[in-house]
């Protein structure tokens, strides 16, 4: 049972990336997901969510208009489409179920 979070990297400001969580050893189409961050110093925050059907989403309001998340439950994906990336973006990304959580990528904004 594992999620596993890909995709993160260095960018520079103004710039995309797209993170991939892959979700394995349970009904993935189950649950809802979500995507969170943590940066230096500061606390773990909800940045997106999605639920089981992906019929719903839901944003924090500093990405609102920025980030996109989707899913593929063929796939047991979840993904966060990042655009408009600025250093304050910059964290580690976790993507959980709420009682499964992945070890985390890195997106680093700067120039």
């Amino acid at each position: 049972v594992q999620l596993v979070e890909s995709g993160g990297g260095l960018v520079q400001p103004g710039g995309s990336l797209r993170l991939r969580c892959a979700a394995s050893g349970f009904t993935f189409s189950r649950y809802d997901m979500s995507w969170y961050r943590q940066a230096p110093g500061k606390e773990r925050e909800l940045v997106a969510s999605i639920t089981s059907a992906g019929g719903g989403t839901n944003y924090a309001d500093s990405v609102k208009g920025r980030f996109t998340i989707s899913r593929d439950n063929a796939k047991n994906t979840v993904y966060l489409q990042m655009n408009s990336l600025n250093p304050e973006d910059t964290a580690v990304y976790y993507c959980s179920t709420n009682w499964l959580w992945g070890r985390g990528t890195q997106v680093s904004v700067s120039s």
